[in-house]
């Protein structure tokens, strides 16, 4: 008895590993035999490479129809959305065509926007920054000059300021801000002098952006404050952007001008760094979302937010983190970063 248990106990143990090794072979020669697994899906398959190719050359899909090409670029991370989706069609299909198709899209999304996944805060800085779109129709303004205060920013710009409110935020801000200069619909904010305020023209016909010299204790740096257009998505226009674009170059024109080494921009710029229309900005600044933030810091919609339209960037100052603040009653989420001067 004890040699007959042992002996049934060796063959088991022996066959475990042959069993898991005929089962796997078992689903490779049902593949071999099935040569549907390698022409199914090809439409699925196909989808995987329209998909790469959207990411990879984004820059060249074109404009001049609805701007299309902005469009994609405001919303591009969202392609990752497709992959799952793509993946769990390819299994009930059980294509192995469209499963090797699915790596070209999910390789160039990890590629182009994994980076922005994770946590790349570091430490340090000397001056801390926030943004804001308070939204003209806000029915708690206080609350929420209150509530960007409240971040321990050293400079905060606020946008869409309407005429009726700004005392409310010129009040609530004045103990912790003892410098201000409202210009227009956006205004700026610092525990340090400001000098060499003035509106900056982006072509809208009225005052939507400003800038102003902070005298910080590690120097001076100019901040920009700009609010560009708004842009819509119709069913027959397409995105219309055109406005916004044009203020878009002015503003870059102005930057570029700027005899102070060190600026920072602020605002609402109604676009991605990932939209060309914004390159006249983008080509000669840093985000610092980009570069040293915490996730992707979507702003925009406040409920849900899918887009990162607000802005903070930088030129000749180093960026140490840059995050998003907790919601007010505005449709956009504020931001704010450190950086060092």
């Amino acid at each position: 008895m004890v040699q007959a248990y042992g002996a049934d106990t060796g063959n088991g143990s022996a066959e475990r590993p042959q069993l898991g090794e005929s089962r796997f072979r078992g689903l490779l020669n049902r593949a071999r035999r099935d040569p549907g697994v390698w022409r199914r899906g090809i439409v699925l398959a196909l989808c995987s490479v329209v998909l790469t190719l959207v990411m990879a050359v984004h820059a060249q899909i074109p404009n001049r129809v609805g701007n299309l090409g902005s469009l994609i670029e405001t919303f591009l991370p969202w392609i990752a959305v497709f992959i799952p989706v793509l993946l769990l069609l390819a299994l009930l299909r059980r294509s192995a065509t469209a499963l090797i198709a699915l790596l070209l899209p999910a390789v160039v999304w990890l590629n182009t926007f994994g980076g922005l996944i994770t946590d790349k805060s570091g430490t340090g800085g000397d001056l801390t920054v926030a943004t804001h779109n308070v939204n003209a129709g806000n029915p708690d303004p206080a609350g929420t000059a209150q509530q960007v205060a409240g971040s321990g920013a050293d400079v905060v710009a606020l946008q869409e300021l309407p005429g009726s409110q700004v005392s409310t935020y010129e009040k609530s801000l004045a103990a912790r801000y003892p410098y201000h200069s409202v210009q227009g619909t956006v205004g700026l904010w610092s525990k340090y002098p400001l000098s060499n305020t003035r509106p900056v023209d982006i072509k809208m016909g009225w005052t939507r952006a400003m800038r102003s010299t902070v005298k910080a204790p590690q120097g001076e740096v100019a901040v920009y404050v700009a609010h560009l257009p708004s842009v819509r998505v119709k069913l027959r226009a397409g995105f219309t952007a055109n406005q916004r674009d044009s203020s878009a170059d002015a503003l870059g024109e102005a930057i570029a001008d700027e005899p102070v080494e060190r600026v920072v921009l602020l605002g609402d710029l109604n676009g991605t760094m990932n939209d060309r229309a914004l390159k006249a900005v983008t080509s000669q600044m840093r985000s610092t979302q980009g570069a040293v933030g915490d996730g992707f810091g979507f702003s925009w919609p406040a409920s849900f937010p899918m887009a990162r339209i607000d802005q903070i960037m930088v030129k000749g100052v180093e960026p140490k983190s840059s995050w998003t603040l907790a919601a007010t009653d505005s449709d956009h989420l504020p931001l704010a970063a450190r950086v060092q001067l």
